[in-house]
């Protein structure tokens, strides 16, 4: 979770910032060897989830002493975060890390460290831990002390729309109730409507109501919960892994990022539902003569979501920010725009493409094999970045669908066929490692895998 440095949509070359990495993975040694639970935990996430206990961290308390250091490292005061008096919260604006906290008055350091969990009462379950939570439920910052040994507390959080450390005493008014409302109303709002048009149109509407309900931010936080469990009721992969996390309490809290697909007619539309949300623009990629795609990465400031949104484009497209202005519909349709044209809308029909989370990436792969979950070849395999597909998904494909395409001429008899009798991939879960707290993605990378994964190439064999 980090604010964005400036100039962010210019960005493509964040840092690979090992040494801040190695400094906190250093931190976070010396607290496990003075606290067993916690210790035990991180042994149990890498064999049990495939996951690193550096991923899960919400943040780790230091001396105040260690400011300077900080700073060498590239460290900076996070302004924008609530603290306690005497607490100061810091943050790598160009690194994927967990926030330190510097605090006055102690002399063994690190004495506290956090993880995030998707929900404190399933963590807190699992463990059989029976203590007060601090923030009353559905609050925006949640806290309970997990474990006490020898001058070190482990924590486990919760956060909605939040970047602060301070839990509310009390919740205003009819707050929660909105809140529940507000799920709801995602939950079971229309996905399929008669035009993409329509079904923006509508999800605007609803999405300004949810807002005008809870506020952008917590707005955020629960209708990227729903578009992960909506992905997750169709994919297998998701639903393996996701029972391996719940096992410890864990939830989804790992994301990296989800991947929404869009057709280029669309893509404005998309774009406006995450400014809604409060997303702010970082790299624009540009592969329209390389691989006939392109992305627009946004990154939620206060939720820390990070949104990867694709599209199909052209070579002259480059010269454009395609994320503002909208592109005309083109008659051959690439990768994303078959998928599109197959499965409907990731923001509507669909729902996301691919959810990424951050694993140990080697273990992930042979555990997921043990589950009967194949992985594909990776398409990043870089010191700093490794990521990989699981096997993708199979879903079925409406014949209007099908036979809009084939009217179209973006697709020919024989493929409708056999899109209607087989199905198409559909969606997948992503293992993603990242070392020194890179932020940034491979375009070369993922012009491989999105030709990889076109539709007419991940036909089975007759």
């Amino acid at each position: 979770m980090s604010a964005l440095p400036p100039n962010r949509e210019n960005r493509f070359d964040w840092p690979v910032c090992q040494e801040a990495e190695d400094f906190l993975l250093a931190q976070i040694e010396l607290f496990l060897t003075r606290n067993a639970f916690a210790r035990t935990l991180a042994d149990r996430m890498s064999a049990e989830t495939g996951t690193l206990l550096l991923d899960w961290v919400d943040y780790i308390v230091l001396s105040e002493n260690h400011g300077p250091v900080l700073t060498t490292l590239g460290f900076v005061p996070d302004i924008t975060a609530e603290t306690p008096p005497e607490h100061a919260a810091w943050h790598h604006p160009e690194a994927m890390l967990p926030r330190i906290i510097l605090e006055e008055g102690h002399d063994r350091y690190p004495n506290a460290l956090a993880i995030h969990a998707e929900s404190l009462a399933d963590f807190m379950a699992v463990h059989e831990i029976s203590r007060e939570i601090e923030g009353p439920p559905l609050s925006k910052f949640r806290r309970a002390l997990i474990s006490d040994e020898h001058g070190t507390c482990f924590y486990a959080v919760e956060r909605r729309g939040y970047r602060g450390f301070l839990p509310e005493a009390h919740r205003a008014d009819g707050m929660t109730g909105h809140l529940l409302q507000a799920m709801e109303l995602w939950k079971i709002r229309q996905r399929r409507f008669a035009s993409a048009d329509d079904g923006y149109q509508l999800t605007f509407a609803l999405l300004d109501e949810i807002i005008a309900m809870v506020g952008r931010d917590l707005a955020c936080h629960l209708v990227f919960a729903g578009e992960r469990e909506f992905w997750q009721r169709r994919n297998r992969a998701a639903q393996v892994q996701k029972a391996r996390q719940d096992r410890l309490g864990l939830g989804w809290a790992n994301h990296d990022h989800h991947t929404f697909r869009s057709s280029r007619t669309q893509f404005v539309n998309l774009m406006r539902v995450m400014e809604k949300l409060g997303f702010e623009r970082r790299e624009r990629y540009y592969a329209g003569d390389q691989a006939g795609w392109g992305a627009q990465i946004l990154e939620q400031p206060v939720e820390g979501i990070v949104s990867f949104c694709d599209v199909d484009l052209l070579p002259e497209d480059t010269e454009i920010d395609f994320s503002r202005q909208p592109l005309p519909p083109q008659p051959k349709l690439g990768t994303i725009g078959l998928w599109t044209g197959l499965h409907g809308e990731s923001f509507l029909e669909s729902g996301m493409h691919h959810l990424e989370c951050r694993f140990d990436h080697a273990l992930l792969r042979d555990q997921l094999a043990g589950e009967g979950i194949n992985t594909m070849k990776p398409f990043s395999d870089l010191p700093f970045l490794k990521q990989a597909f699981t096997e993708g998904e199979r879903w079925q494909v409406r014949a209007e669908r099908v036979h809009a395409l084939v009217e179209a001429g973006s697709i020919d008899a024989e493929q409708a066929k056999r899109f209607l009798a087989e199905g198409a991939i559909g969606s997948h879960l992503e293992n993603l490692q990242r070392k020194g707290g890179f932020k940034g993605f491979n375009q070369k990378s993922v012009s491989a895998i999105i030709a990889a994964v076109d539709p007419r190439k991940m036909m089975p064999a007759t």
